[in-house]
């Protein structure tokens, strides 16, 4: 990462995607493999640090809507990422000060310190800098001997043997509080979890770093252990990625995704009989059928009519879709247009507060710090869980290649095959204005109905 003093030559430069590349580098046997990045650094449109700053007043409290603006604009310069994906998140809240922020921080961090302290005791490679890529269960549920990529992690007879103990002391916070059975099924997740980070934005020179590999295995450990309900769900490595790399405090990441999370989990909720982004894909095949039923038929006589070729464009927010910059611009544009400016205290403050009723009325003023897409639930009162902006970038995506689909699509794989070819050769900002159109053209039609 870039000091400050290294920013301003950056900030000066002609916008374009050269600078980028000193943000995240890949690494130079990736290069061919990579998409091209679309996303360029606009003066004068992209959110800069100066402007950034200047969106402060002397207290700290944050004119989001001149911020929400810019980005839906231009998105953020990398230099100020991070923090103001906190904002976006929902992390912190924009009429909050610089102190409250400040002590809010710091008592997040003594949280994820000691959640981590209690995966420490029960998993000690955790915090080690190293990762687990091998099972330290059996299917007995009886402790095995634990590795990690490098064998680093090992006692004077050449292995590291773990303790399973479900019942920590008062410090640990575990005692009585969890399961033998929560525990070994924690455990086996690790194994999962060493995999995908192993494979995760393999590309970046940032993950030639083990020591960074092992900050994104250990922030997904001990998320996994603190939502037990969910725990760990392929895919949610690449979500966790950008905020490990983002953000350089280890906790500050942890908090960033589990936000994040709050907006996705239900994603990554999958039982024997249905798969947690089931609900997204069944509003999907609604509006396709709403807007344009011919292509909707077409699918259904495919057998493509529940729309499983996007799942993963959902499940994972068109992290396979998009080079990694511009996955990061999109989730920006994303996040911003659905920004609504309840959603700290949605998250932190009394439920009552905004479930009882108490919420702000709306007026004018207070609606230009909504996005524009949570706007327009707003006005119309329009809400529905499953109706993500993300739906209906998908959505524009299949109205983009309709033609195609729907003259050369003569089964499932062909169907998958026209959407593959969108990899690295969407615009992430038009394709949101995209899915502004259709979500206008679906309330409308729906109205009338």
């Amino acid at each position: 990462m870039l000091g400050c003093e290294g920013l301003g030559g950056i900030l000066r430069k002609k916008a374009g995607t050269s600078e980028l590349d000193v943000f995240y580098p890949i690494t130079s046997e990736c290069h061919a493999d990579v998409p091209k990045t679309r996303f360029k650094l606009r003066a004068g449109k992209t959110l800069s640090a100066r402007r950034w700053h200047a969106a402060f007043s002397q207290d700290g409290h944050l004119d989001i809507e001149k911020v929400l603006r810019r980005i839906q604009r231009g998105g953020v310069h990398p230099s100020i990422k991070a923090v103001v994906w906190e904002f976006l998140l929902g992390c912190f809240d924009p009429n909050s000060t610089f102190e409250e922020r400040s002590q809010l921080r710091e008592r997040r961090r003594e949280q994820y310190g000691t959640w981590k302290a209690e995966c420490q005791k029960m998993v000690p490679a955790i915090g080690s800098g190293k990762i687990i890529t091998a099972p330290i269960i059996s299917d007995g549920g009886q402790t095995k001997e634990e590795s990690s990529t490098n064998g680093d992690l090992q006692d004077k007879n050449g292995v590291m043997s773990t303790h399973l103990d479900s019942s920590l002391d008062c410090d640990g916070h575990v005692n009585n509080a969890v399961s033998d059975s929560e525990v070994i099924q924690w455990k086996r997740t690790l194994l999962q979890i060493g995999l995908d980070v192993v494979r995760t934005d393999r590309v970046l020179v940032f993950y030639e770093s083990e020591t960074n590999q092992a900050k994104l295995w250990d922030v997904l450990a001990v998320y996994a252990w603190v939502d037990n309900d969910i725990g760990y769900i392929q895919g949610m490595s690449d979500i966790c990625s950008p905020m490990v790399i983002l953000l350089e405090n280890e906790a500050d990441a942890f908090w960033c995704f589990e936000h994040a999370m709050r907006r996705l989990r239900e994603n990554f909720r999958c039982s024997a009989s249905s798969i947690g982004v089931q609900a997204q894909l069944s509003t999907l095949s609604q509006i396709i059928k709403v807007i344009d039923p011919k292509l909707h038929q077409h699918l259904e006589d495919l057998d493509g009519g529940e729309y499983l070729f996007a799942f993963r464009m959902l499940m994972v927010l068109f992290r396979r879709e998009f080079s990694f910059v511009d996955t990061l611009y999109l989730w920006e544009l994303i996040w911003a247009m659905e920004y609504n400016p309840n959603i700290f205290t949605s998250y932190e403050g009394p439920r009552d507060a905004v479930d009882g009723g108490f919420a702000p009325k709306i007026n004018h003023k207070l609606l230009k710090q909504y996005g524009k897409f949570e706007r327009k639930i707003v006005t119309t009162g329009r809400r529905d869980q499953h109706s993500a902006l993300a739906v209906f970038l998908v959505a524009s995506i299949l109205e983009t290649k309709k033609k195609r689909l729907r003259k050369k699509a003569k089964g499932l794989d062909d169907v998958v095959r026209i959407l593959g070819d969108i990899t690295g050769n969407l615009d992430a900002k038009k394709a949101c204005k995209d899915a502004l159109k259709i979500h206008k053209k679906y309330l409308s039609k729906t109205n009338k109905s």
